[in-house]
């Protein structure tokens, strides 16, 4: 009995210690649908290739996750093929002609409560669907016919309300019925278990399968929408659509001990912010603290602190800005920003302003990742900006439109719907790409694919890819534990560490407190919802799907 029950010990330790996500031999889809991951998996089973399955994935998500899934935003994609070539596409909304820098101000120069996140007037020139085309026309495999086909019958089928959906649709009904209008589709009470379905979408989905990028920003569906939002008080003008272009941009790389970082660059913050925050963290044995602990939280938030204030002030769309982003990245410069750090105590927000170079966001974006069985690795974070966009729904057309106008900063100094205070370098110009979080990102470690990860959670975006990076290179977890572990948040100002509220020992908090530290527990209950796919030893995929939502990985 006792040889028996040491083996019983045993067995355990090794297997029970650890929680693995889903383990895929060849390919893999990690996405906030069940229904995108695997309409995604299932192009790859075709022959198709991530690009592909980033296309149908991209169009499911319109369809099975209306909250930030859409044909209506834009976003960003960072790739690495499978013979290690890396690339990045902006296709990030832009502002209208017709926009101006005071244009959500009134008379007295102050903001006008709402104007920039509810409504026409917060509507960005899309970009997802010029993605979708462009990204086709350079890497894809497969017809566009077979692309599309899988979100047009999800539309038709329909997509079942789920506990976590209801609830959003409960939440943002009223708001979303003020603005569109008590004949939308939303306005009545959703059952789970309730299906939804979204002819208009599908009917929409079928025009520009048949029609091409053209029907979107030239033809009957422009005009439609042109038509609809200046009803709706809206300014994007059938020139806007017609001028409309994707950017494929350098990424940002760097180095974090034995890893090669692979992120987004302007205008997303997502690569800069994150490489600022690593190289100040890196000459610290950051293992050596234990997980979470007051010492961890410390010099994390410190980092982030001393980089958010950087962001807020330098960054922007390169295209009308110059950003200093080989100062912004240079090493000594990065140390001497962390030359007030202590662990004693904590730095004050108003004694870290950007450097000297010669808030919170929600949770309505989405990320997905995909790696298929030649190797290649897709990352994508894609946005309406708020939950449902701007709540303004076409009905005819069949989906929300996006206030991604908000995230320019519609007056420097004051901070936009999610806290981020920006600078002139972000302010609104006619078409401009506003400042984004967004930071898809993939790992390299010796030349070999190791991760790929993004989140949504606006300025928690940039934190979360972070510590997930974190928990499986320092910490050691699995890719799962790491997409589940607890997470913080410094974003500079409000002067503030959040934190996921009862997830924290009260003992550290209390620790950090006692350092001058603003612990906010009900700030942001939810920090990200990173969807994840690490690369295992033996080259198997695991996937991690954020149990914060209603996230899923499939693979085979």
């Amino acid at each position: 009995m006792k040889k028996i029950f040491l083996l019983f010990l045993f067995i355990p330790s090794s297997i029970f210690s650890q929680q693995n996500g889903l383990i895929a031999d060849k390919a893999m889809v990690v996405s906030a649908r069940e229904e995108a991951s695997k309409i995604g998996v299932a192009i790859i089973k075709k022959g198709g290739n991530a690009f592909d399955a980033m296309i149908a994935s991209q169009l499911a998500l319109a369809v099975a996750y209306p909250y930030a899934g859409n044909i209506s935003g834009g976003g960003f994609m960072v790739y690495r093929k499978a013979n290690g070539d890396v690339g990045s596409l902006d296709f990030r909304e832009k502002a209208p002609q017709k926009a101006s820098e005071n244009m959500y101000l009134d008379k007295s120069g102050n903001l006008i409560p709402k104007l920039s996140t509810d409504g026409a007037l917060s509507v960005g020139i899309p970009g997802s669907v010029a993605a979708i085309f462009e990204v086709h026309k350079k890497f894809g495999k497969l017809p566009l016919a077979t692309l599309f086909q899988p979100a047009i019958d999800l539309a038709l089928k329909g997509i079942i309300v789920t506990e976590k959906e209801k609830v959003k649709l409960d939440q943002y009904r009223d708001i979303i019925v003020k603005i569109s209008g008590n004949k939308t589709l939303y306005n009545k009470t959703f059952k789970v278990g309730d299906t939804i379905k979204y002819q208009a979408l599908a009917n929409t989905l079928k025009q520009i399968l048949k029609n091409g990028k053209d029907e979107f920003y030239k033809g009957k569906t422009a005009k439609k929408l042109v038509a609809f939002l200046k009803q709706k008080g809206g300014i994007i003008s059938m020139k806007d659509l017609a001028d409309y272009k994707v950017v494929w941009r350098k990424p940002i790389t760097f180095r974090y001990k034995q890893l090669n970082i692979i992120s987004m660059a302007p205008p997303s913050s997502g690569g800069i912010t994150l490489a600022q925050i690593m190289k100040m963290i890196e000459p610290y044995d950051v293992s050596t603290f234990k997980h979470n602990s007051t010492q961890y939280i410390q010099l994390l938030a410190e980092a982030e602190r001393r980089a958010y204030a950087d962001r807020n002030y330098f960054l922007g769309d390169p295209d009308f800005v110059k950003i200093p982003q080989k100062q912004l990245l240079n090493e000594t410069y990065l140390k001497d920003r962390m030359q007030n750090f202590s662990f004693d105590k904590a730095t004050t927000s108003a004694d870290v302003s950007h450097g000297d170079v010669s808030v919170y966001e929600s949770m309505e974006t989405t990320h997905y990742s995909i790696v298929d069985t030649e190797g290649n690795a897709v990352a994508v974070t894609t946005t309406l900006n708020d939950a449902y966009g701007s709540k303004l729904y076409c009905d005819e057309l069949g989906f929300f439109l996006n206030d991604q106008m908000d995230d320019f900063s519609a007056k420097p100094g004051v901070p936009n719907l999610y806290g981020l205070v920006g600078a002139e370098a972000n302010s609104i110009a006619p078409r401009k790409r506003m400042l984004s979080s967004m930071t898809p990102t993939i790992v390299e470690k010796n030349g070999k694919l190791l991760m790929l990860l993004g989140s949504p959670g606006g300025s928690t975006i940039i934190t979360s890819v972070l510590q997930t990076i974190l928990n499986v290179y320092e910490f050691k977890m699995t890719m799962q534990e790491a997409v589940a572990s607890p997470r913080f948040h410094n974003q500079w100002l409000p002067d503030d560490i959040m934190v996921e509220p009862n997830k924290f020992d009260k003992t550290t908090l209390q620790h950090l407190i006692s350092k001058g530290y603003n612990i906010n527990e009900k700030f942001a209950p939810v920090l990200g919802k990173v969807d994840a796919i690490l690369v295992q030893p033996d080259g198997k995929l695991e996937g991690g799907a954020d149990f914060r939502g209603d996230d899923k990985a499939a693979g085979f």
